[in-house]
């Protein structure tokens, strides 16, 4: 029995972009562990049949030793265990379990590219984004290696910066969603019109940019919309506080809902799904459930959030940071009823067609033989 071990830098992370992975690896026989910090549900992965391992690692921190301690963690933990395939998701994990495969010479990694954050923005010129390139050119040097992207911008990066050849490269459109449980549902009849953000609460999310669309159309639909922030608050560097959150939102025409475990219900209950987002996404889950929900979404133009939208097909692509060509579109579809249902069919098409879990669970399980077989 090949032993895997799916790293990923928190639990909850795992529980809602990786658990159907593992537990149909699991079900195709690989002996699987998830390695992974806990933050309360270390317990709910083990409900399911999987073994774990606490990972003690700060999915934002900077601090030097507390980073080279995640790093001598995993390879002892590889050099012990001696895993036939690891198989990181996120740039923290990617970072120091590469290097720590490397050096304890595990067969085979297989890297999940789910967004690059901040690392590779242009404007960040901090110590890390500057280091960062030449680290995983370093560890990405070695046979058995193979990366996935969710779209084709991340790719040319890892490409162009040398990191991989073109042909270790791999490509899974975004975590994919259960299309019997995320089914078509029709738009409400009644009640008022929802336009709903689902998001960790970061500036980058575009969180303030919706707000204040939002207050430009407060005078026109103020008593026929409603403008709903899901997501709770976050410790990454461009986080919002609850005091900047309640600031904005008046809890009748705008409000925010905080952390949620009925997102779908949400999302079944609102009209549109906005998410104006210009952080370097990998391809948001949250996109593809408003898909597969059936829901026309607007969001940027930017990478990863346009593969889950055609223009003027199944929502509207707008430029980044652009609060005016989000009014505009937002209008559009809060006055036209007709426009929003036939826009959520393409949606769902779209979703059926691109996100089926099915397809991104078969195509992890090739990769995962892909490497064992060599």
């Amino acid at each position: 029995m090949y032993k895997l071990f799916i790293v990923v830098n928190v639990d909850w992370f795992f529980l809602s972009h990786r658990k159907d992975v593992a537990l149909a690896a699991q079900k195709a026989g690989w002996d699987v562990t998830i390695v992974t910090a806990d933050t309360g549900k270390l317990k709910d992965i083990e409900s399911l049949g999987l073994k774990t391992i606490n990972l003690p690692m700060s999915r934002s921190g900077m601090n030097i030793f507390q980073e080279l301690g995640t790093l001598n963690f995993l390879r002892k933990l590889y050099k012990r265990e001696k895993p036939d395939v690891v198989h990181h998701v996120g740039m923290k994990t990617i970072l120091w379990g590469t290097l720590a495969a490397k050096s304890s010479k595990v067969n085979g990694v297989v890297n999940a590219i789910s967004g690059l954050g901040g690392f590779f923005a242009e404007d960040n010129k901090g110590m890390m984004a500057r280091v960062m390139p030449k680290v995983l050119k370093y560890s990405h040097n070695r046979k058995n290696l193979l990366c996935i992207f969710q779209n084709d911008e991340d790719k040319g990066l890892y490409v162009n910066n040398g990191i991989i050849k073109p042909e270790q490269a791999r490509y899974i459109k975004g975590s994919g969603v259960h299309l019997d449980e995320f089914c078509y549902t029709p738009e409400p009849s009644d009640g008022k019109i929802r336009v709903i953000l689902t998001a960790r609460m970061i500036v980058e999310k575009g969180i303030f940019i919706l707000t204040e669309a939002a207050e430009k159309l407060r005078n026109k639909y103020e008593d026929e919309v409603e403008f709903l922030l899901v997501g709770g608050l976050d410790d990454h560097p461009g986080a919002i506080t609850k005091e900047q959150l309640e600031a904005v939102c008046d809890g009748k025409y705008i409000q925010w809902l905080g952390y949620r475990t009925d997102v779908k219900e949400l999302l079944q209950s609102s009209h549109i799904v906005a998410f104006p987002s210009y952080y370097m996404e990998g391809l948001p889950k949250s996109l593809i459930e408003a898909d597969a929900i059936g829901r026309p979404v607007i969001t940027c133009n930017s990478v990863g959030c346009k593969e889950t939208v055609i223009d003027g097909y199944n929502g509207y692509l707008i430029p980044t940071k652009n609060v005016d060509a989000l009014v505009e579109k937002l209008d559009i579809l809060l006055s036209d009823a007709a426009l929003r249902q036939e826009m959520g069919r393409n949606s769902r098409k779209y979703a059926e067609e691109n996100f089926s879990i099915d397809i991104v669970i078969e195509r992890h399980l090739n990769i995962y033989k892909e490497l064992v077989s060599k």
